[in-house]
């Protein structure tokens, strides 16, 4: 198996015990740069002992799930709650590996939008930083569709725009700012999901 996933990459998969899997490489930058600004702001603590893996998309992490389980490794996933995330959530081999609280859905951290996406739980952050770095303001549209995600949103209604971009963008941002510049309900939904991801990679 190591060898036809390739000797690097397989020698920095199973080289920590914990493994949080993720969708892909957007969501690992959102991970790493809000946990990093909690973390400096003592307010949240992401195990540093957990490795972010990203699967490239959301039915890859059924594969990487099932490989690093077979390697006795801790294994969790956190899936968007749109329909990708919802059919690898689904799959038996999935929930067989980790087990159903293993499995992190992005709904339930932003439960008032059934469809979260990892996006969602930075919504006005990124709005803001949408207007700066795209120059289109959509604040006053997704106060009047509080429930439909922030991203579907980005999508019809920015020019030009890039889930990407967007994320370089926030790392960006985190550099330059703190965990005070985020919204109140941000840092309490990221505050949960650390705790989560914690406490089941314990």
């Amino acid at each position: 198996m190591q060898e036809a996933l390739g000797y690097d990459l397989a020698s920095s998969l199973f080289s920590q015990e914990r493994n949080l899997i993720l969708e892909g490489i957007t969501d690992y930058w959102y991970i790493e740069a809000t946990a990093e600004i909690l973390r400096e702001a003592k307010l949240s603590n992401l195990n540093n002992k957990i490795a972010l893996v990203f699967a490239n998309s959301a039915g890859k992490v059924v594969y990487y799930a099932t490989i690093l389980h077979a390697h006795n490794l801790k294994v969790a996933a956190l899936l968007d709650s749109d329909a990708a995330g919802d059919q690898a959530a689904n799959q038996e081999n999935l929930v067989h590996a980790l087990g159903n609280k293993n499995i992190l859905r992005t709904k339930d951290y932003c439960t008032d939008i059934p469809k979260a996406e990892i996006e969602d739980l930075l919504r006005q952050t990124l709005i803001r930083i949408v207007a700066d770095e795209f120059g289109d303001d959509v604040s006053e549209l997704a106060d009047q569709q509080p429930n439909r995600p922030i991203i579907d949103l980005f999508s019809k209604e920015v020019s030009s725009f890039s889930k990407y971009k967007l994320a370089k963008a926030y790392v960006r941002w985190t550099r330059s700012h703190n965990a005070k510049d985020l919204e109140e309900n941000e840092i309490e939904k990221w505050g949960k999901l650390i705790v989560t991801i914690n406490k089941v990679l314990k």
